[in-house]
């Protein structure tokens, strides 16, 4: 067995209709990691709350690892306005948050949608009107902790939503 570097590994690159809207994300990190996790998982765009650290803050840069350019992104100021256009350009709105209807993510149908949002709440207070969206879905946790941080939840939601997309495009 060998260990492959990046120069051994070609990935198979592909676009999904994925968007993603930050819900006023606060901390730097997170902003630069949602440009990573969504560039390895070929997210179309990402949108963010122009209270949320700038893309040309430092740690934002550092930690998103040059990816800044290679995945379109625009920032917004008013939550309502912005659903409610990617609403009316076809996309269905997933909140990743849990709510007394959220949805286990291993069992919501991603498959049907042309488009999807994929809808991040802020650290502090989750998404900042849960009822604009079409749908909620949470990630099972099998320990004491009822959270984990937004990035984390960020990579398994597309994981599973890429996976579940992809598996249609080989229909």
């Amino acid at each position: 067995m060998k260990q492959l570097t990046h120069y051994d590994i070609e990935n198979n690159q592909q676009c999904f209709p994925i968007t993603i809207v930050c819900d006023a994300i606060r901390t730097p990190e997170n902003i630069g990691m949602c440009f990573r996790i969504s560039e390895s998982f070929g997210v179309s765009k990402i949108y963010l709350h122009e209270s949320s650290p700038s893309i040309e803050n430092r740690i934002v840069k550092k930690t998103a690892r040059n990816t800044i350019q290679q995945i379109p992104h625009r920032t917004y100021n008013d939550f309502e306005q912005l659903i409610h256009q990617l609403k009316e350009e076809g996309n269905t709105i997933i909140g990743i948050e849990i709510t007394d209807e959220s949805i286990d993510i291993s069992d919501y149908n991603f498959s049907p949608h042309s488009k999807i949002v994929l809808l991040l709440g802020s650290e502090r207070n989750g998404i900042e009107n849960v009822n604009l969206v079409d749908a909620t879905v949470a990630i099972p946790m099998y320990g004491r902790n009822s959270s984990m941080n937004v990035i984390h939840s960020l990579a398994i939601a597309l994981y599973e939503t890429t996976n579940q997309l992809k598996e249609k495009k080989l229909k």
